[in-house]
């Protein structure tokens, strides 16, 4: 969970229908940045600072930038949230006629598929996640997240035969990428791939690439509970980025973040889950299992953009805190902290260089 603090006042929090996860977060996060309108203008000597909202995935994305003028600032704004629905209309594993979909429609027909540069990219960081976590992030669970929708929605525990069945039609191994024809198969019918565990922090990272390719460099996107940062407000170190404990009694206290020129992305079950049988299982399914995660957690990940930070989240809140951090420390520039309540004991656990992110 995240929250942005900025010295201005913040206008009234405005309100949104969300159709994807991440409520909570995304509530609790946006509430302290911007405002239900669409532009709120602050001077900070020759800066003004500007905020944009336009729901975007299914959730509200959300623009904090400081120019010049209005009329840069609105410009640039509407330019970042076209490039958000452009991506979505990608990505989208909701609409029928997004690339995505269409792909998921031809699996099992034999044929490979020509696929455009932007989903051929995001296709290849999956598959390469896929690989470095032994399968623990993997696109193609969009059978197991429907029947984990459906339990949600009906409050039923999925019983294990409907489970095994969906997992037949999932497995990262049934993707085939081919580099020479820029094509993709998907070997068994009814695949159906999902990239909200990516899309997301991909499309926010082009959001900010557009802002400044408007010349607008001191700017922060979000949507939900994660970021894509830019150069610092005028006269500050670093974005202030709340870290809100576990809602756990014993939980570490809050803690704040100075962020410049990174991605931030948080995984975890606290407000996207269901009780059912007596036990608490999140949005986030393991795909060896095919279960809904059952450890109680929060994983915060700092990366040099937002869709690498989004992968190793995702990955980390499915192998656990041993695992995952060894991820992230693999991975050149990240850097994450896991909160996790296994049993009645709260645990945090950091990688080396994410102190360094505290505030001073």
């Amino acid at each position: 969970m995240s929250r942005l603090h900025e010295t201005n006042s913040p206008s009234p929090a405005g309100k949104s229908k969300f159709s994807r996860c991440w409520l909570g977060w995304a509530w609790i996060l946006v509430a302290a940045i911007a405002a239900c309108g669409c532009l709120s203008g602050l001077r900070s000597g020759p800066w003004q600072r500007f905020e944009f909202e336009q729901p975007q995935m299914g959730v509200p994305f959300r623009i904090v930038l400081y120019a010049e003028s209005e009329t840069l600032a609105s410009t640039a704004a509407r330019a970042a949230f076209a490039r958000v629905a452009e991506l979505n209309q990608i990505f989208s594993d909701y609409e029928d006629d997004s690339e995505l979909s269409q792909l998921s429609r031809t699996s099992g027909s034999g044929g490979a598929v020509p696929v455009s540069d932007e989903l051929w990219r995001l296709l290849n960081v999956a598959q390469a996640m896929s690989r470095k976590s032994d399968g623990a992030f993997d696109i193609t669970v969009g059978p197991l997240v429907q029947v984990w929708r459906r339990a949600r929605r009906q409050r039923e525990l999925p019983t294990m035969d409907v489970i095994a069945e969906a997992k037949t039609r999932v497995g990262w191994e049934k993707v085939v990428l081919d580099p020479r024809t820029h094509t993709a198969k998907l070997l068994v019918p009814g695949m159906r791939l999902d990239l909200g565990s990516i899309a997301k922090g991909r499309a926010l990272d082009e959001a900010l690439r557009v802002l400044r390719e408007h010349g607008i460099k001191c700017a922060l996107v979000t949507g939900s509970g994660d970021m894509a940062i830019g150069d610092p407000p005028p006269g500050r170190a670093g974005w202030r980025i709340e870290l809100a404990p576990l809602d756990a009694p014993g939980a570490p206290p809050t803690r704040f973040l100075s962020l410049r020129n990174c991605g931030f992305a948080t995984s975890g079950d606290l407000f996207q889950h269901v009780e059912l049988g007596g036990k608490r299982y999140s949005h986030i399914v393991d795909p060896h299992t095919g279960l809904g995660m059952t450890d109680h957690s929060l994983v915060v990940v700092i990366a040099p953009d937002c869709l690498t930070a989004n992968s190793l989240s995702t990955t980390t809140c499915v192998v656990g805190p041993r695992r995952g951090l060894a991820l992230v420390e693999s991975t050149r520039g990240a850097s994450a902290r896991v909160t996790r309540k296994p049993d009645e004991r709260v645990e945090a656990t950091e990688s080396p260089g994410f102190a360094r992110f505290y505030e001073k």
